[in-house]
């Protein structure tokens, strides 16, 4: 994990130190693992780092036998002893010497951890229907945890997770909560005006280290900001404030500019550190902004954002907008000010970037510039997604069209995993609701299909995270977890209840429910910590209509898109039919066959709760 800054403390601190590397050498095969290239490997061993010590986290060491089998996990591990932490220098002697003298214990011991995580995948191939109930479970829970003061859930570090906002943003419409709303937008307001949004570059850091948001780990990752978009989109679709449009347009402006290959893929993100130090590409002082800005504007930005001769962070400021009673008003006094700062700041000390193209969060991404699109009717967004996803089909795409993980200087490499595969349908399905071009539905429903050929548990339910083809670790795990970002599971199941409702054919009807009773299963007890897997949950059992336009030529679509631009599409599939999609769209959905091309005009039928509508004629007629 290139942008991790604890990864980079060690690997200057020990890996690169010649002491340690002989120490290691002597006694170890050393193999270092890109947990984002394997995330197969980094999901098996950090649940064995979590059970032998309750919690996990990165770097992540683990010593094993030969037969892959742990018997030795942990973190961040200094060269020499500090922070209460035994260094390498010490540690490494004493594991060689416990090898040498009790072999036989630890072996057993690695036999123990590996059944240990043998059963613990098992556990998770339980079943439940799902209810409403589970949704208010989850919604309550949150509430009870919101920080109604400064935003955000529980104490420090807050990460923003963007699908806990979002299921409570789609929970306050279904359920009219007016508490859902409110804690999602106190929220989105005070993430913003806090330093863990970069007010100068744009895009959102990892997590901040404080309850207030003021303070963020630096390194900026592309699935945050592709989710935050999504959700701040969401938020101003709701409520048409203008904040939240703002703000989308400054996280998609910055991924534009910083997070984008010239052939339109999007790279994972950028460090944390500058120069080896954590943040200094960020922080400011007062004195060299009005340096650069000179006294009249410089004094308008440090009050603005609040930069003070004490700073906030280290002796420096990091620009912020949480004593700022104007946050929420445009100052284009302020905004004329940002360029070039931006300019000079890039100028002034390096940023690492992370420049692998992967294949799930190149599908994260591409969903929200599709919905930036219909949201914001900007057609560079469609066109970013289309260039994305051209890459993925070209270059992240084998000779068998299977999903390939990465894509790093001209070179493609890793089998397919299941987020690829989901998150990159997922991708598919927002092109197409964006567009209503039916290409693209065609090839979410191909990639689906390979999803449940290579990854789908037939006997018990759920995703594996790895191919049945692919290579064999200890174990196969099934994620269901939505932490940072949302799992293959619940991103899965939320494509094939659009599938069914958009193909209304049999095979996914069956798969949307069997994985919909398989995720309830392992969510119920702790149901808030599968936010992404409610959003599907949601969708199953809350109504919804289903739209079937039979037009007379593709030209209509762009009057249909506008009306369904102004409604949320997540309790509305639509199909449009065309003499020029006709037979591609049979194959499909084969219903649509008996729904004729009407002598003049065209059609709308509208369907609600399994019961279909007359048909109207116009759009001016269409009620949705």
């Amino acid at each position: 994990m290139r942008t991790c800054h604890w990864c980079h403390v060690m690997e200057k601190e020990s890996f690169e130190d010649p002491a340690v590397a002989s120490l290691l050498n002597q006694n170890f095969i050393c193999i270092k693992v890109d947990r984002e290239e394997r995330p197969d490997i980094d999901s098996v061993y950090m649940s064995a780092c979590q059970a032998m010590h309750g919690q996990g986290g990165w770097p992540l060491t683990i010593i094993m036998t030969s037969e892959q089998k742990p018997f030795f996990a942990a973190t961040y591990i200094p060269k020499n002893d500090k922070y209460h932490v035994k260094g390498l220098m010490k540690l490494l002697p004493e594991i060689k010497k416990q090898w040498d003298s009790y072999r036989n214990e630890l072996l057993s011991y690695s036999d123990k951890a590996s059944l240990f995580l043998q059963e613990q995948a098992l556990n998770i191939n339980r079943r439940q229907e799902p209810s409403e109930d589970l949704l208010k479970t989850a919604a309550v829970i949150l509430q009870n945890n919101a920080d109604l003061k400064n935003g955000g859930f529980g104490f420090a570090p807050k990460f923003p997770t963007p699908h806990n906002l979002l299921f409570l943003l789609r929970y306050s419409v279904l359920e009219k909560d007016t508490v859902s709303l409110a804690i999602t937008e106190k929220t989105l307001e005070q993430m913003y005006r806090g330093g863990i949004f970069d007010h100068i570059g744009g895009g959102f850091s990892r997590y901040s280290t404080d309850d207030k948001w003021l303070i963020p780990h630096f390194e900026k990752m592309l699935y945050d900001n592709a989710l935050l978009t999504y959700t701040y989109l969401e938020a101003y679709q709701l409520t048409g404030k203008e904040l939240y449009k703002k703000i989308s347009v400054k996280i998609l402006n910055y991924v534009t500019r910083e997070l984008t290959d010239s052939e339109g893929g999007f790279f994972c993100g950028q460090d944390a550190d500058s120069d080896g130090i954590e943040g200094k590409y960020y922080v400011w002082t007062p004195a060299e902004i009005i340096k650069l800005l000179g006294a009249e504007h410089g004094n308008l930005f440090n009050n603005w954002f609040q930069l003070t001769p004490n700073g906030n962070f280290e002796g420096k400021s990091i620009p912020n907008l949480l004593s700022n009673p104007d946050f929420t008003n445009s100052n284009p006094a302020v905004e004329t000010l940002l360029l070039p700062l931006y300019e000079y700041r890039k100028k002034r000390t390096t940023l690492h970037k992370d420049d692998k193209v992967l294949t799930s969060w190149n599908g994260l991404m591409i969903s929200a510039f599709a919905k930036a699109y219909r949201i914001l009717n900007n057609p560079e967004y469609l066109q970013t997604a289309e260039k994305a996803q051209l890459f993925i089909s070209s270059k992240l795409t084998d000779k068998n069209n299977r999903l390939i993980l990465r894509w790093r200087d001209k070179e493609a490499a890793g089998s397919g995993q299941l987020d690829d595969y989901a998150f990159y349908s997922f991708g598919l399905l927002e092109l197409y609701e964006a567009t209503l071009c039916i290409d693209y539905l065609d090839q979410a429903i191909a990639i689906a299909d390979q999803m449940v050929t290579y990854f789908y548990d037939t006997k018990s339910g759920g995703f594996y995270l790895y191919a049945k083809d692919s290579e064999q670790l200890i174990t196969r795990p099934k994620e269901i977890y939505d932490g940072a970002m949302p799992s293959g599971n619940s991103v899965a199941a939320m494509v094939l209840l659009k599938l069914a409702k958009l193909t209304g054919e049999l095979k996914w009807e069956k798969l949307a429910s069997d994985q919909q009773n398989f995720i309830t299963g392992t969510i119920y007890e702790s149901p808030s910590s599968y936010s992404f897997s409610l959003l599907s949950i949601m969708n199953y059992l809350y109504p919804s209509k289903e739209l079937i336009a039979v037009l007379h030529n593709e030209e209509m679509t762009g009057g249909l898109l506008k009306i369904l631009n102004q409604h949320s599409s997540e309790n509305i599939t639509v199909l449009a039919k065309t003499p020029e999609n006709a037979m591609q769209l049979e194959k499909i959905a084969p219903f649509t066959k008996n729904y004729p091309f009407p002598e003049t005009g065209d059609a709308f039928y509208i369907c609600e709760n399994h019961a279909c509508s007359a048909p109207v004629f116009s759009l001016n007629e269409l009620k949705l």
